[in-house]
């Protein structure tokens, strides 16, 4: 007997891959400083979506792969989507059963904290933003939550990826 159940893997990467790319697009300068987290919004929903497929190693290749592509300190931004990925699968039980604006109010904190750490990453080596606006990219991704979830969510059931 043929099995109805579908895996669809391939789109949990494609978006990935896709989230890697929108992060180097280029933008307007006055627009860069908010700029999403696109890596870790994806990152986030498809670990919330499949803990059991998506999880830590799969944050720490995209983070190295993001590393690569900025042309950072090897492990920096792995280190942070690792972060926001343990944080993420930590609270992940209350996170599903939260609504949609206490969501993104949890990924604000979440993602502000990241951004923290990445903030701290970059006065070890030299590299410290002057201001405060280094947290905006996670009030930008927080509101974008409820749409990228949607999406996502959405895409996920119409091609069966479990």
């Amino acid at each position: 007997m043929v099995s109805a159940r579908s895996n669809n893997g391939w789109v949990i990467w494609f978006s990935l891959v896709l989230a890697l790319l929108l992060s180097v697009a280029p933008m307007p300068t006055f627009m860069e400083v908010g700029r999403p987290l696109w890596p870790a919004l994806l990152l986030t929903y498809w670990t919330l979506a499949l803990p059991h497929r998506v999880g830590m190693t799969t944050a720490w290749l995209v983070g190295i792969a993001q590393d690569v592509l900025y042309g950072t300190l090897l492990g920096q931004n792995a280190l942070i989507l690792a972060l926001i990925t343990f944080l993420v699968l930590a609270l992940h039980q209350r996170l599903r059963m939260f609504p949609m604006w206490q969501q993104s109010l949890v990924l604000m904190v979440v993602f502000g904290l990241a951004q923290l750490v990445q903030l701290w990453l970059n006065a070890l080596t030299g590299n410290r933003p002057p201001t405060l606006l280094f947290l905006l990219p996670a009030l930008v991704s927080a509101l974008l939550w409820p749409w990228i979830f949607a999406a996502l969510r959405g895409l996920s059931r119409r091609l069966n990826v479990n």
